[in-house]
C-alpha cells in the first residue's frame, strides 16, 4: 500500500510544471518596464506594501520561494504559475480545475490586495503573485494545451544543448541574447510608442490568456533540433510579450490602487 501511495505522488508531482516561468531576466523586465507606467497613486500604495523593493525584485520572488518546504509552498502555490487552454478552446471554456491555477489565483490575490482586513505580509506575498503571474500568463507556454505540460515533455537541442521548448521560452530565446535585464528594460521600453501602451492597456486576463494559447500553438517546431532559424523567427514574439506584459502589470496596479 505504501509503495501505491509513493507511485501516486511521483505521478501526480511530474504531472505539475516542472520549469521555472519566464526566467529570472525575463520576470525582472516585465517589472522594470511595468515601473515606467504606474500612476503616482499606484507607486505610494505599492512603496507601503514593498518598501524598498522595486517591481523587478518583486516579480521573481514567488520563484525564489519553491523551494520553501511549507505546505503552502509545496503543495498549493504551484499551479498558479500557468493555465490549461486545449487546442481549439479559450480559458472559460474550461475555467480554473479545482487546485486553482493562474487566473483563480490572479482574482484572490487582487482582492486580498484591496481588503482592509488582510494582513501586511499576506499584502506583500499577493502584490508579488499578481506581478509574477501577470508575467507568466503572457509567457505562451504558460497557456498549456494540457497534453505536454506547457512544453516541458518536448525535448529538443537548442543551439546543440539538451533543452526542452517551455525552457527554451522561459529563458533560453532571452538568455541567449547576453544582455541584462536592465539593458533589456531599456532596449524595449525605448521602442513601446504611447499609441502601443495605450493599446496593451488591456485589463482582462482572459484576452492575455487567449494571445498566448494562439501563439502557444505556432511556436512548436518541425525539429527537435533549433537554433539560429527558430531564434530569429521567434525572438520578435518574445520581445512584444515581455513589453505587454510590463505594460499589462502597470495597468493592472494601476486600477486595483485607483
Amino acid at each position: 500500500m505504501k509503495f501505491r501511495v509513493l507511485i501516486l505522488g511521483v505521478f501526480v508531482t511530474s504531472m505539475s510544471f516542472q520549469a521555472w516561468s519566464w526566467g529570472q531576466i525575463g520576470h525582472r523586465v516585465t517589472g522594470a518596464i511595468a515601473e515606467h507606467y504606474l500612476t503616482d497613486e499606484a507607486q505610494l500604495a505599492i512603496a507601503k506594501i514593498l518598501p524598498h523593493e522595486t517591481l523587478a525584485e518583486a516579480s521573481t520572488w514567488p520563484d525564489e520561494m519553491r523551494s520553501n518546504p511549507s505546505e503552502f509552498w509545496k503543495k498549493t502555490a504551484g499551479p498558479y504559475h500557468y493555465v490549461t487552454v486545449p487546442d481549439g478552446k479559450i480559458y472559460a471554456d474550461v475555467g480554473a480545475p479545482e487546485q486553482g491555477d493562474g487566473f483563480s489565483a490572479l482574482q484572490t490575490f487582487a482582492a486580498q490586495l484591496k481588503s482592509n482586513k488582510t494582513s501586511p505580509e499576506q499584502k506583500q506575498l499577493a502584490l508579488r503573485f499578481i506581478i509574477h503571474i501577470i508575467g507568466d500568463l503572457h509567457q505562451p507556454f504558460h497557456a498549456g494545451n494540457g497534453t505536454d505540460r506547457g512544453g516541458n515533455d518536448v525535448k529538443l537541442k537548442f543551439f546543440w544543448q539538451d533543452s526542452n521548448l517551455h525552457r527554451v521560452w522561459d529563458s533560453g530565446l532571452i538568455d541567449s541574447q547576453q544582455f541584462s535585464y536592465t539593458e533589456w528594460s531599456a532596449i524595449l521600453l525605448a521602442k513601446i510608442s504611447e499609441q502601443q501602451a495605450k493599446q496593451w492597456m488591456q485589463l482582462d486576463p482572459n484576452v492575455w490568456i487567449a494571445e498566448s494559447a494562439e501563439l502557444r500553438a505556432k511556436l512548436y517546431p518541425e525539429s527537435d533540433e533549433i537554433s539560429w532559424d527558430y531564434q530569429y523567427q521567434n525572438l520578435p514574439i518574445v520581445k512584444k510579450r515581455l513589453q505587454m506584459g510590463g505594460v499589462r502589470i502597470a495597468a493592472y496596479l494601476n486600477a486595483l490602487f485607483k
